[in-house]
Parts: C-alpha cells; structure tokens; sequence
C-alpha cells in the first residue's frame, strides 16, 4: 500500500538533515563504553553507510508526490550518493526521473553526471534525451543556473561528433528568440565556447551560400533525433537576429561572433545565476549622460542663420 503523501513528507524531513560521518575517527561518541570497540559494527564507516543506504532506498522505493520527487533531487548528488556505499544502486531511480520530463529531468542530470563521470554508468540515448529537454523553459526555469551549468559539462569533451554539437547550437539559438536579456547574456559566451571546443561547428557562422530566409533553413526544430536535425547544414541566423536586440548589452555581446574569437573560453560561472534584477539595478545606478542635440545656440524659435522658417513665418 502507498503511503500517504504528508506521512511521506514527515519521513524526509526527519532523514534529509542526517549528517554522515566522512571518517571513522569521526564515530567516536557513544553514550557508553563498549567491551570491543573494533568488533562493534557502529563504529564502522562502512556500517553507517550501509545503513544509510538502505535507509532511502527503502524510502524511494515508493511513489514520491511531484513536490517532494523535486527535493529529493535536490539533494541527490550531494547529500545522498557521496555516502552511500555503491552509488549505482540509484541508476534506476535517476533514470526514470531522467525519463519524466520538465523540471525533474533537469534535476535528475546532476545524480547522472555523478554516475556518468565517476562510476562509468552508461546511458543509451543520453544526449538526445538532454537535447530534446531543451525547449522554451529552460530559459525561465528556477533550475536555469544547473540545468546550463551540467550541460557545459556534459558538452565539453572534445570527442563529440560534429552533428551533435551544432544541433545542440541550433536549437539554443533558436529558443534564444524568445529568451530574456538575463538569460542570452548567459547564453552567448555559452555558445562562443562551444565554438572554441568545436571548431568544426564554426561553419554555423560563415555560411555565404547558406539560406536566405527562414523558410528556407534546412534545420527540422521538431525532430527529436540530433542527427537527423540537419543542423550541420544550417546556418545561426538568430545570432544575427540577436545582435538588433532591443537590449544594447545583448546586441553587444552577439556582436563579438561577427569577430574571430579568442582561443580562451568566457568564464560564464558568473553569469549562470544572473537575474532581470541586476540588470534593473545596474540601468538605475547608471549615471545619466548629457547628449548634445545642437552645436549652435538656439535664439528663439525661428533664430537660426538663413532659418528658411523665419522667411515664411512670423510670431508677430
């Protein structure tokens, strides 16, 4: 029988803020004096472990309510699967988290960069998933800084074929339309970099006999398969589109592609967590700037020097 959501919610919140031991000189407080310290399994590394594993997958094994799959996620990759004893015994869990859509997908990528990276887990299809997790949200999500965060890393290795990187271009540059200035600011260095990784995808931007108009983009943004996507024979026309955007810091920052780019990639650890309020803030403590309008001194309406006006006109 499952059990009831609140009773659910009561257990988390009574195993999430259990602290783990990191050593076994750290299990040195017990209330009394065993007779043999070293035959006592609770004073074990391993044991506490075990027991710590067991604990939540005994706990995951049922069905978790929306709200409390999303903290359990949160959680995941810091406080769970460094302290257990074998990791990949969550592989299913992340999977089917992996597999539901939305904001769990995006948390989920953070426990399956751990196992990709540090426990050889291997995932058919993993990159066509992460890429058909990209759609308008992601720009607005409140996961935006760790969703683009592991998608940098899960795109930094220099060994992806050339058709994968570009489609992965293409469909950030075209959800980027619709983005918010706080979010291209981010975007944009995003993009340069993965241009200095894969200088085979470079041919996005100089494409003289490429498309001239939007119906003509060879791009299918609905196919779900990278390879077939046909992004390689398409061109970054958003790019273009970017650097006439109505907010003068974007316009700048697209404009660096129309320049060849340096060898060293834009930190853009910075700009991750970069929010509409700071850029609000940043507008409002800019000091105000006099322009000139004129660079002869106005007399009166019509006082200008052969003033064609002040022959036809009078104030008389």
């Amino acid at each position: 029988q499952r059990p009831l959501p609140f009773y659910q919610q009561n257990v988390f919140s009574l195993i999430s803020p259990i602290n783990m031991p990191t050593k076994e000189c750290d299990i040195v407080k017990f209330m009394v004096k065993p007779d043999n310290l070293e035959e006592l399994k609770v004073s074990k590394l391993q044991a506490h472990k075990q027991a710590f594993e067991k604990m939540w997958l005994c706990f995951l094994k049922h069905k978790l309510p929306t709200g409390l799959y999303k903290k359990v996620l949160v959680i995941m990759h810091d406080s769970i699967l460094p302290y257990m004893n074998e990791p990949t015994l969550m592989i299913d869990f992340l999977t089917v988290a992996y597999g539901i859509g939305g904001a769990i997908s995006l948390l989920a990528l953070n426990g399956l960069f751990i196992l990709i990276h540090q426990h050889n887990l291997e995932y058919p299809n993993f990159y066509k998933k992460l890429y058909n997790l990209l759609d308008p949200s992601i720009y607005h999500v409140k996961y935006r800084a760790r969703f683009f965060h592991l998608t940098d890393l899960f795109l930094s290795s220099s060994h992806l074929p050339a058709y994968l990187v570009a489609a992965f271009l293409k469909r950030l540059c075209r959800l980027a339309l619709s983005a918010p200035p706080e979010a291209l600011l981010m975007l944009i260095p995003f993009v340069c970099n993965l241009f200095r990784r894969h200088p085979a995808c470079r041919v996005l931007l100089h494409r003289p006999h490429g498309p001239q108009d939007m119906a003509e983009d060879p791009y299918i943004m609905e196919e779900e398969e990278p390879s077939e996507s046909r992004a390689l024979q398409s061109s970054l026309w958003e790019i273009q589109s970017l650097q006439s955007h109505y907010h003068p810091d974007v316009a700048k920052a697209a404009a660096v592609l129309n320049q060849e780019l340096s060898e060293m990639e834009d930190d853009i650890s910075g700009l991750l967590e970069l929010s509409a309020y700071e850029l609000f803030d940043k507008e409002i403590k800019k000091k105000a700037v006099d322009v000139p309008l004129e660079f002869e001194q106005v007399r009166g309406l019509f006082g200008k020097k052969n003033d064609i006006f002040a022959e036809h006109f009078t104030l008389d």
